[in-house]
């Protein structure tokens, strides 16, 4: 028990490890304390605000100070606070979200697995997609391709399958059958006088190069993030999965569409699958489902996958995966009302009606001396420094750019996240105009003093 004059930032010092965050410095540094929402902002317990300018991590769609979805949660606490889905058990809020979900997706005839984040559906599509392959006869065709950069998960098996060392290095990862391609960001990987199509060709190449070296009948299946956000925020270039769906459906390989940051209205559309006209055989999501208010996750599958898994019930017994709260009646019947929301307010319709002028404000810093390159689709967006612009060059990594620039954010009211030198935005889909503005005036503003330091440390 503390001490009651301990302070909750000393306390949170002597009790926490934080995800994600270097705990060294958080010794010395203590944690920004956030007390309540109110729309696209948060207010720390000093009562400062500040524009969630990631909505969280990359999930609070509908802002947080939402009535009914704290409605829709008292409601389910009073009818049926828990229960489990083991053993053929439901509720109505589990089934009525599953039927919904089902017919979202751009996937015919699909069954809907749920869990509590994205790390967990994401690795139980991995462990689907073995065992149904055990069920067909394929029991060699196990190995996972992903892309350099990707972000899938911080599980055992998802750590491996994701693309960035920081998720490797201390942990022993990756795993064996987890592979890599290139990663398909054209400002950083394309070559000098290479147009975005012939890049895509090349990453498509890279992708058939690694097929032919592994053998197509080890390959179970491609896993991708429509765009690649925790990267860096990386919108596919042109051609590209045109390019890598012909691939995998010459090679007989399955294609996951991790949706767990771009579903729900991110691109524009319901799913970046729609955006970029994509074809899965899984689409998982997460994060925008509830609008992050409370742990839910989803898996939709096609027959290719769920079909061998009632098959494995006849020959191994029963289906021996899934988690306490899959389906979770509160979890469920808070997202099925973010659903019902998306649709009532006409969510995916707003965020089209206010890209163009998150475009037009994030794209007015790609002149900046600072500035290497600005990407950006519906409401996502990033924006990478460079000493260079022409030349890509990179600022030496002990200036720290990136998190300098993200702190300045946080002195003058805006929450943003830095990915090295890449500033990222993914604001609530409840944004307005004249929100992304003030986000955009309060990143100047700090942009300015970055530049500022860079020029005294040059």
């Amino acid at each position: 028990m503390h001490d009651k004059n301990t302070s909750l930032r000393e306390l949170d010092k002597q009790s926490l490890i934080h995800p994600y965050t270097n705990l060294a410095t958080h010794q010395q540094s203590g944690p920004l304390i956030i007390e309540r929402g109110d729309g696209i902002h948060v207010i720390d317990e000093n009562g400062k605000s500040y524009i969630e300018g990631l909505a969280g991590l990359w999930s609070t769609s509908l802002g947080f100070s939402e009535p009914e979805l704290a409605a829709a949660a008292a409601r389910q606490f009073e009818k049926l606070p828990a229960y489990h889905s083991f053993n053929g058990m439901a509720t109505r809020p589990m089934i009525e979200l599953a039927d919904r979900l089902k017919d979202m997706v751009p996937i015919s005839d699909g069954r809907v697995f749920f869990a509590n984040s994205g790390s967990e559906i994401n690795d139980t599509v991995v462990k689907l997609i073995w065992y149904a392959n055990n069920i067909l006869g394929c029991p060699e065709k196990k190995r996972i391709i992903t892309r350099e950069r990707s972000y899938h998960g911080v599980t055992v098996a998802t750590a491996s399958m994701t693309g960035l060392t920081a998720c490797h290095d201390g942990f022993d990862l990756p795993l064996d059958r987890f592979l890599k391609c290139m990663c398909p960001d054209y400002y950083r990987e394309g070559l000098p006088g290479e147009s975005e199509e012939q890049f895509s060709e090349r990453c498509a190449d890279d992708l058939r190069t690694l097929i032919e070296r592994e053998g197509a009948n080890t390959i179970a299946a491609f896993y991708a993030d429509p765009v690649i956000a925790g990267g860096g925020v990386v919108p596919p270039p042109a051609g590209y999965f045109e390019r890598v769906q012909k691939i995998l459906r010459e090679n007989h390989i399955l294609f996951v569409a991790d949706e767990v940051i771009c579903g729900f209205g991110r691109t524009g559309r319901v799913f970046a699958c729609d955006t970029y006209d994509l074809r899965p055989d899984v689409i998982t999501v997460a994060k925008a489902l509830s609008s992050a208010y409370l742990p839910i996750s989803a898996a939709v599958v096609a027959p290719a996958i769920w079909e061998p898994l009632i098959t494995g019930s006849e020959r191994y017994g029963p289906f021996a995966h899934g988690f306490t709260y899959s389906g979770h009646p509160v979890s469920a019947a808070v997202a099925l009302r973010t659903l019902e929301i998306y649709e009532e307010r006409s969510i995916f319709q707003h965020v089209q009606s206010v890209a163009a002028h998150f475009a037009k404000r994030i794209d007015s810093f790609a002149g900046h001396p600072m500035v290497g390159d600005v990407r950006r689709i519906g409401l996502l967006g990033g924006i990478e420094f460079s000493p260079n612009a022409a030349t890509k060059a990179q600022f030496d990594k002990s200036l720290g750019v990136g998190a300098f620039c993200s702190q300045q954010c946080r002195n003058h009211g805006l929450i943003v996240r830095n990915i090295g030198d890449i500033v990222a935005f993914c604001p609530p889909l409840i944004i307005s105009e004249l929100e992304i503005d003030q986000m955009f005036r309060r990143f100047e503003t700090a942009l300015a003093e970055t530049w500022e330091m860079v020029r005294a440390n040059a």
